[in-house]
């Protein structure tokens, strides 16, 4: 959800705690004795950004889908061991499908079958281009097993 995938650290734990370090420090920084909040600017938006920030990262994890399961998109019951294979073997990682997955670095694989045909798929998994691992390792029923998963997604 959150890009380019370089700032998923500062998302996930850099703005969290900037802000609970802001709230901690927050009577060493405003020494205002007034009680009111609307008197108490720096206080107040504080606390207004802190709450907003972790609501928004809150949501944005509830909404990321699950990290070892491909299960927003419709996959036919022939194609499912497949589906497990790429769930199993860290394609979420780098890869989405459907609502499941991460952004990048790696492209949208949710109509892949529809934009390569199944060799180039296959080729694909053997080579492994670019940042991605070869998957010419794999047991061969499960590369033909993933390759045939891929090629269905259009």
């Amino acid at each position: 959800m959150i890009k380019p995938p370089e700032l998923v650290p500062i998302a996930t734990i850099g703005i969290p705690t900037i802000a609970m370090v802001l709230l901690l420090l927050l009577p060493f920084y405003d020494r205002n004795p007034e009680r009111r909040p609307e008197r108490r600017p720096i206080a107040t938006t504080a606390a207004f950004l802190t709450i907003i920030a972790m609501a928004y990262l809150t949501y944005l994890g509830a909404t990321a889908g699950s990290p070892t399961e491909i299960d927003s998109i419709e996959v036919a019951e022939e194609y499912q061991s497949g589906a497990d294979v790429a769930a199993q073997s860290g394609c979420l990682a780098c890869h989405k499908f459907g609502e499941n997955g991460n952004d990048g670095p790696g492209p949208e694989l949710t109509e892949i079958g529809e934009k390569l045909p199944r060799e180039a798929i296959a080729r694909s998994l053997e080579v492994g281009p670019g940042q991605m691992p070869s998957y010419a390792t794999l047991d061969q029923q499960k590369f033909d097993d993933l390759t045939a998963f891929l090629a269905s997604l259009d």
